[in-house]
């Protein structure tokens, strides 16, 4: 499953519209006034499907994830040098991204490719391209691509 996640050019908070291959809005991201990040996900019909909350007062980057309003785990980022990693405490993924950090592979805790991620350069507004080798991971899927760009937003990197 191949998905696109576009920032909205104009909005006083984060604001994305995540896309299937046939251009029909999936998801639909609203920041919330917080202190630290705040990103609520909605479905196509409305309803709240997931939270991405980021933790503050914390040495490296950490958000909170919930599915509806229960939750699920977190993702951290790992102090390293040269390649951003990020690691989830719920079912062993591994994210890695390249040396610029605009592209990420996601592994199982066998090595196995779950997901990839690319940020589409060139574009008015943060887009990436999601994908997803299984539709059923595509609410977690995307609550790693908003925290990794809520990271880079923190650290200036966006």
């Amino acid at each position: 499953m191949r998905l696109l996640f576009k920032q909205r050019l104009f909005s006083w908070f984060d604001s994305y519209d995540i896309y299937d291959e046939a251009e029909n809005v999936v998801f639909t991201v609203r920041g919330k006034l917080a202190w630290g990040h705040c990103l609520e996900i909605f479905d196509c019909l409305n309803h709240h499907v997931g939270t991405v909350r980021e933790e503050v007062l914390t040495f490296m980057p950490r958000f909170a994830l919930y599915e509806g309003d229960r939750y699920i785990g977190q993702m951290k980022k790992a102090f390293t040098l040269f390649k951003p990693v990020y690691t989830l405490d719920m079912n062993g993924w591994s994210v890695e991204g390249n040396l610029l950090g605009w592209d990420y592979r996601v592994t199982d805790g066998q090595g196995r490719l779950v997901m990839q991620v690319s940020k589409e350069l060139m574009r008015w507004s943060d887009t990436y391209v999601i994908d997803v080798y299984d539709a059923r991971n595509s609410l977690l899927a995307l609550m790693i691509v908003l925290a990794i760009d809520a990271a880079n937003c923190s650290q200036g990197n966006g």
